[in-house]
């Protein structure tokens, strides 16, 4: 019998390195990344349907009445949520699923979800993650401080998820978040002993 596959929740502040880590991670054929849906505007070359689901403001909060999200948040004046369906079919399939999603998401997900592994990437400094957002060239001078502002307040709550992981030279990064998928996948409690 095929073991469901894990479900991996990856957050840390924007500039960390979780995107690049979990573009990284999807490489393996068997692991999947779930797509967030938003109400914010597309940054750059995003596309619908790829990066994320852009929504209008009430068709996602219909959705939100729907119980169509496995989580949702607010963040900065807009909404992000990770929806059910094709995370729930992935896993059925023996997939591992990657939601990359907020703080406060991960809470959330934890408590429906409690066989979730989390997993916080960390900057190497909060120099660093400040010169991340400003290499991007998409922030505002106002968006930066508010990004680097919440930064503290989500590196206080990194003790909550079961990992951290400091994406200094990303390869070591990655590896590192692999070798946790390689240990929860021998967790006794995972396995099925049918011999």
């Amino acid at each position: 019998m095929k073991n469901n596959g894990l479900l991996l929740v990856i957050s840390g502040p924007a500039g960390a390195g979780k995107g690049s880590v979990a573009s990284e991670l999807v490489k393996d054929e068997n692991i999947r990344l779930s797509i967030s849906a938003t109400t914010r505007a597309p940054r750059g070359k995003e596309e619908n349907g790829r990066e994320y689901y852009f929504y209008e403001r009430g068709q996602f909060e219909k959705m939100i009445t729907e119980n169509g999200f496995i989580e949702y948040a607010q963040y900065l004046e807009n909404y992000y949520g990770t929806p059910k369906k094709p995370v729930d079919d992935w896993r059925k399939e023996g997939k591992d699923v990657i939601l990359e999603i907020e703080v406060q998401g991960c809470g959330i997900v934890k408590k429906s979800v409690p066989d979730c592994i989390s997993i916080f990437i960390m900057p190497p400094s909060m120099e660093i993650l400040e010169k991340r957002l400003r290499g991007r060239g998409t922030e505002t001078e106002e968006n930066v401080q508010k990004r680097m502002k919440r930064a503290k307040e989500e590196l206080a709550l990194a003790e909550n998820y079961d990992y951290v992981v400091v994406n200094d030279v990303l390869e070591d990064c990655v590896e590192n978040v692999r070798a946790i998928i390689t240990a929860e996948k021998l967790r006794t409690q995972r396995l099925s002993f049918n011999i």
